[in-house]
């Protein structure tokens, strides 16, 4: 068979493919993202043709056409490559937050790794388990992009195979991170510890995915896997590697490892523990008892259903404010922008509001469809009905775990914010919206909590597992009287 070259503009990245090779296959590893799967429904996976030819059969040009791309754009999920190839991509350098907080442990031997397995992105570090210092890190996204940006879709791709493709996807580049992980350092680890959300945890296990494809969405295998690295196929060797725990159907070890590192379970004055990444969790409580949910309002926070949405790397818009008549930019990378992130989109419309340019609801109140921002960026009516419905799903869970443990808000003395663009949140426009509506000293942006968490879990035993476990129970939301109402209710922003 036939291999042709195709190269990337500007990435500068030039590769040799067979004929016929879906550039999904391909694309996914240099950036491009395909947040509906591969389903030609959001056109996030657009190149444009710089040299070569892509037919496009009648569904892909309509596909085309409904995106208003002309002739020489493609979605890369319905093209495969018949010659050779020059192709605009863009450039996504991801900022994707390690941990280098210090902590307290206890001295052992040799090395061991931390990862923390997100669904859109990847990070480990390497410690010396003597000295608590970190050797090395490596950070990436997750090559399942290509199935899905989000697990709902992610799970609906999967189901033709077991997982299998997903296993295979996310074993093999874990293999290749920890590879580079130890380069120099020769090729035994003596400790590993994973930790991600539920799905993440079945897809890296190998364990049935049906049962939270479907509802009650309840997998009866949440509990720690273990492996060694011939288990896994793996030229490093260890015999010590676990995948931690998750508390619920859709609450993973990584929001254990997140208790773990605020010491939320610990204390007597109680705390919140909001995760912003793809699945939006929350964690309400004190040493006596925990209570644990996740809500949908991820996706919106990372782009997968914002028009000009993306996750928070280069050339994402991350923060805003007025200028004159127009908009005052931060934008990842500096540069163009080429779209926007969750931190920029709450401040827009924290500012939209405080302006008075939309109303309560979000309705934009010139009558128009879009607000435009700098460049190619706007924001429309729909993007701000998705805000909305992410909006009320924090506040909703958030209130109804408080109601559930018999405190008010003002009884809480620590707001723990965790993901991946925690670091540039505008405290006072996220109160503005009426997101949280905690005073904004009390509320703690702490970046990658999953992975400060799963570092610390290097150092410790299954006790303090356990512990955590024995303490946190798994609410589901949709479940509880009033969810509906209250839901409702927050589909409001504060004035």
């Amino acid at each position: 068979m036939k291999n042709y070259t195709v190269r990337l503009v500007p990435l500068e990245k030039e590769f040799s493919v067979r004929e016929g090779t879906p550039l999904i296959d391909i694309l996914h590893e240099y950036g491009v993202e395909f947040p509906c799967g591969g389903r030609g429904r959001c056109g996030k996976c657009r190149i444009r043709i710089l040299k070569g030819e892509i037919e496009a059969d009648r569904v892909h040009q309509m596909k085309l056409r409904e995106l208003g791309l002309g002739s020489d754009w493609r979605l890369s999920c319905h093209s495969q490559c018949h010659g050779d190839l020059v192709l605009e991509v863009g450039q996504y350098e991801s900022l994707i937050r390690a941990d280098d907080t210090p902590f307290q442990f206890v001295a052992g031997d040799g090395l061991g790794i931390a990862f923390d397995l997100g669904t859109t992105t990847l990070v480990g570090q390497l410690l010396d388990l003597k000295t608590g210092r970190i050797l090395a890190v490596e950070k990436g996204l997750n090559p399942q992009g290509k199935l899905g940006s989000d697990l709902v879709t992610r799970l609906e791709a999967s189901l033709g195979d077991g997982g299998h493709e997903a296993r295979v996807l996310i074993r093999q580049q874990v293999a290749r991170m920890v590879e580079r992980l130890m380069e120099g350092r020769g090729t035994t680890l003596d400790r590993m510890i994973l930790v991600g959300n539920t799905v993440m945890h079945h897809f890296f296990s190998g364990l049935d995915i049906t049962p939270l494809s479907f509802f009650p969405f309840e997998s009866p295998e949440t509990g720690m896997i273990s492996f060694s690295s011939q288990e896994l196929g793996w030229s490093i060797r260890c015999e010590d590697i676990r995948f931690y725990p998750s508390l619920g159907s859709f609450v993973g070890s990584d929001i254990l490892a997140g208790i773990m590192a605020t010491g939320m379970h610990q204390r007597d004055e109680f705390s919140v523990l909001v995760d912003l990444g793809t699945n939006g969790e929350i964690v309400v409580g004190n040493r006596d008892g925990l209570l644990c949910a996740s809500t949908a309002a991820g996706p919106a926070f990372e782009g997968s259903c914002i028009s000009c949405g993306m996750l928070a790397t280069t050339g994402a818009i991350a923060s805003v404010r007025p200028e004159g008549d127009g908009w005052q930019c931060r934008v990842i990378g500096e540069g163009q922008p080429k779209g926007i992130c969750g931190s920029g989109l709450i401040d827009v419309v924290a500012v939209l509001l405080q302006q008075g340019r939309i109303g309560m609801f979000g309705e934009i109140k010139s009558g128009e469809q879009e607000v435009v921002m700098k460049g190619p960026v706007t924001i429309s009516q729909k993007d701000l009905q998705e805000f909305l419905l992410a909006k009320s799903a924090l506040s909703t869970g958030i209130q109804l775990l408080l109601n559930k443990l018999g405190i008010s808000k003002e009884k809480v003395e620590q707001v723990y914010i965790a993901g991946g663009f925690g670091s540039y949140l505008n405290l006072e426009n996220v109160n503005r919206t009426g997101m949280f509506e905690f005073p904004s000293d009390k509320m703690t942006p702490l970046g990658n909590t999953a992975l400060m968490g799963a570092k610390m879990f290097l150092f410790d035993n299954t006790d303090a597992v356990d512990e955590i476990r024995e303490r946190t129970t798994h609410v589901r939301l949709e479940a509880e009287p009033g969810f509906q109402d209250l839901f409702i209710e927050n589909m409001v922003l504060a004035g």
